[in-house]
Order: C-alpha cells, then sequence, then structure tokens
C-alpha cells in the first residue's frame, strides 16, 4: 500500500503567524520507520532523474534549491542522498561561508548572484543570502563588515532587508526561475547527539569547530532569526517548507517528494524537430551514407 506523505502540512502559509513550536522536528509523516520509507524514496529519485533530463533538455527555467538549516541538520546529507544521483552537467551546488575581503565590498546579494543557475539548470545553495537576515541578525556587528550607510540595526532595518530578498526572489521568477527553500527543523536534542557524535568519531571531525559548540549556545536566537525570516519571506513566487531534521530519512523523503511535484507541475517534455527540420536532416544523413557505397 502506497503512503501519502502530505506536503502542504510543511508548507508554510504566506501572511501566517510562524511558530516553529507547531512543527515537531521528529515527525515522520506516514511512516514507522527509515526502513518503511526507503522504496518511495528510491520511486523518488528515479523520477527526479528523468525529471531533469526534460528539464535540461527542454533549457526554458531554472531551479535554485535553498537549503538553510542549524549546523547538523543534515543539508550535506539531503544533497547527498537525494540530489547527486541527478545529472552532474545540469547540477551545481555552492555552499556560502564568511564572506570575503572582496564580497564585503559589494551588496549583500552579490556573491549569491554570480553563482545563479543558467537556463536548464539546477542550482543548490547550501546556506544562501538568508544568512543575511540569520546569523548576522544573532551577531549584529557581523553588519557593521558591510559598510553599510546607517549604523542602527532595529526592527525596520530587517523588514526592509526581508522585502529586498523577497523582491530579489520575485524577479529572478519573472525572469524563468524556479525556488523552492527547504528549512531542516532540528530540536536542540538531536543537535547535541550529532555534535557530540562528530566529536567522537575521526571520520566526523573534521565537520566540527569551536565556532560550532559556540553557536550553541544561541540556539534559542536562531530559532526566533528563522521564524521572523519564514513569516516575512514566504511569498507566492517562493515559499518555504519546513522539513522535520531529526530523522534524515524522513527531511530527504520530503524533499524528493516536493521536488518531483514541482517538476512534475511543469509539464516538459524533450523538445522535438519540426517534420520539416526533421525531413531535412533525415534526406541528408541518408544522402551521406548512400553516397559512401
Amino acid at each position: 500500500m502506497n503512503k501519502i506523505v502530505k506536503i502542504g502540512d510543511y508548507k508554510i502559509k504566506q501572511s501566517h503567524k510562524v511558530r516553529l513550536s507547531d512543527y515537531d522536528p521528529a515527525d515522520t509523516g506516514p511512516f514507522k520507520d527509515r526502513q518503511e520509507a526507503l522504496s518511495k524514496l528510491a520511486k523518488d529519485i528515479e523520477k527526479l532523474i528523468e525529471l531533469q533530463e526534460k528539464f535540461y533538455a527542454s533549457n526554458r527555467f531554472s531551479l535554485l534549491i535553498i537549503l538553510q538549516g542549524m549546523d547538523s541538520a543534515g543539508k550535506d546529507s539531503l544533497i547527498k542522498h537525494v540530489l547527486s544521483g541527478l545529472n552532474p552537467q545540469g547540477v551545481e551546488v555552492h555552499s556560502f561561508k564568511q564572506p570575503s575581503a572582496e564580497e564585503l565590498e559589494h551588496d549583500f546579494l552579490w556573491r549569491y548572484v554570480r553563482k545563479l543557475p543558467s537556463k536548464g539548470r539546477i542550482g543548490i545553495f547550501n546556506r544562501s543570502y538568508y544568512e543575511e537576515v540569520l546569523v548576522c541578525r544573532v551577531h549584529p556587528e557581523l553588519i557593521k563588515k558591510e559598510k553599510l550607510p546607517q549604523d542602527h540595526y532595529n526592527e525596520k532595518f530587517w523588514e526592509k532587508r526581508f522585502e529586498t530578498i523577497n523582491q530579489f526572489e520575485r524577479y529572478l521568477v519573472e525572469n524563468g526561475f524556479l525556488i523552492v527553500k527547504f528549512f531542516l527543523h532540528l530540536s536542540k536534542k538531536e543537535q547535541d547527539k550529532r555534535l557530540a557524535e562528530r566529536i567522537e568519531r575521526e571520520d566526523k571531525q573534521w565537520k566540527i569547530s569551536l565556532s560550532d559548540l559556540l553557536e550553541r549556545e544561541h540556539f534559542k536566537d536562531y530559532l526566533l532569526a528563522y521564524e521572523q525570516m519564514l513569516e516575512h519571506t514566504t511569498t507566492s513566487e517562493s515559499c518555504w517548507y519546513v522539513l522535520p531534521a531529526d530523522h534524515k530519512w524522513y527531511s530527504q523523503l520530503l524533499a524528493a517528494s516536493i521536488l518531483v511535484e514541482l517538476m512534475e507541475g511543469l509539464k516538459l517534455d524533450y523538445p522535438r524537430l519540426k517534420e520539416e527540420e526533421k525531413e531535412k536532416l533525415k534526406a541528408l544523413f541518408y544522402g551521406k551514407s548512400w553516397s559512401q557505397h
């Protein structure tokens, strides 16, 4: 029996108050465990591979996938287990760290614009321009490095920054972009478990730093920043999905299901030759073939 994932339950509604306490980070929908969900995930990944071929061949749209979440929420794992099977010719993954000196000489969107996917391609932002209303909000001293005209970062400042992002995404959509935004919602308990594992396991120690543990102390501040971000930047053009992240297999399954639904909705097919063009090509091809005998 096929179990139905209710994607709408995880979609942030426009102009609604967002409380992350309303979303259970340990939710697994209709599935009891990972084993039970594996067959659906495998089928959705197969569909994604087929849909990406048509997406690439049609060369009409660009798809931007944005991944945001706390440290150890599973962003890398989602890319690895859901998207790594796609044709690498049509996929670009970009991870954004602290801005460089050159990047700080430009507006806050500049470094992200340079990495946007072209027509027919899928771009994955592992963290994104949304860091500008997350980490910079939790640590407002970072804003000073951006050399902005104003030096007061009150609520109105953040509202303007939200609107700048909304206008930017609206512009992208008007120019053929599809934007899907995933927030991987991780509990504090599960984060502590994963960070401890990174400290203990030699194959994971490269993933953790002192700054990760220091940021852990701001967990509640980040939750508030995420609530504000989700509330103010879900629009009709590009909405947010909250993916429960305590069980990586379920956040991966949800992401795959959402992407399949989005890409199927485009109803794309492989471009076909016009009959006249097809006849000319056949004549040229077979004509050369016969002349060689």
